[in-house]
């Protein structure tokens, strides 16, 4: 994971924005049920739209390994956009971009109900880089091409989007974890709790419930306002770090409003 590696700049005004969430077609409607509150990651069995908005991501770095992360649709202008997390696109090290980046929405046990959406281009912040992946700055955004004729959130739906929202909510993690008890990345997981501020690193401007998911789980989405019956609420933030029994987000701010325009440019 990713350290701290400098502070964040602040931005001059912070006005609310907010994206609403796009229902997922008919025939991608998958069974709805209320979750129960979870400190630690559990299968996602509630269905509803994160069921088919998060999903797998797979990519290559330099050297020809390939790594795996997660990921959320946003809804955008141009129904192409997902959420990740900047260390999922980049190597803060050196600046290298990874290649050969997929998006799996719904992925489930090696299965592909949606299809593959391949990268067409990857969005991170400059800082993330320059400040050697200070995890302020732990987020992007990836814009995907089409499968079949049709946009990423026309075949699965998209969840919400805020940027400079409220934090200390209540919010919901999903990722694809790694480990053994968390079906080593064959199914969406899901923590959820009410969001702390990070006080284990000095320039911190994350935050964090008291769950962890493991490798794989990172760049996935938390979302606040979320119904769990429906299974839709609004992005606020991608995992990032872990510390303890603690995992954290970065806060979406003007800075990731900008990166997420340009990402959603039609």
């Amino acid at each position: 994971a990713p350290s701290p590696a400098g502070h964040a700049s602040a931005a001059v005004s912070r006005p609310l924005t907010e994206v609403p969430p796009v229902a997922a077609p008919a025939e991608a409607a998958v069974r709805s049920a209320k979750s129960v509150a979870a400190s630690a990651p559990t299968a996602w069995t509630g269905g509803g739209l994160i069921s088919t908005t998060a999903g797998k991501v797979f990519f290559q770095r330099a050297d020809g390994g390939t790594f795996t992360c997660s990921a959320t649709v946003a809804n955008s202008d141009n129904k192409s956009v997902v959420l990740t997390a900047g260390h999922c696109v980049v190597d803060a090290g050196t600046g290298e971009v990874y290649r050969n980046w997929v998006f799996i929405p719904g992925y489930a046990n090696g299965n592909r109900p949606f299809g593959t959406f391949t990268a067409t281009q990857l969005f991170h912040l400059d800082q993330y880089v320059s400040t050697g992946g200070n995890a302020n700055w732990d987020f992007a955004f990836a814009r995907v091409g089409q499968v079949d004729g049709r946009s990423l959130v026309d075949t699965v739906g998209a969840q919400g989007i805020a940027f400079n929202s409220a934090t200390g909510r209540h919010v919901h993690s999903f990722g694809y974890g790694g480990s053994a008890e968390e079906g080593s990345g064959e199914r969406l997981n899901h923590c959820e709790g009410d969001e702390f501020i990070d006080g284990g690193r000095p320039g911190s401007t994350m935050w964090g419930i008291d769950c962890v998911q493991s490798g794989g789980s990172s760049g996935g989405g938390f979302l606040a306002d979320f119904d769990t019956a429906a299974g839709a609420g609004a992005l606020v933030g991608n995992i990032s770090v872990s510390a303890g029994a603690n995992e954290y987000h970065p806060t979406l701010g003007n800075e990731a409003l900008d990166v997420y325009r340009q990402a959603g440019a039609v």
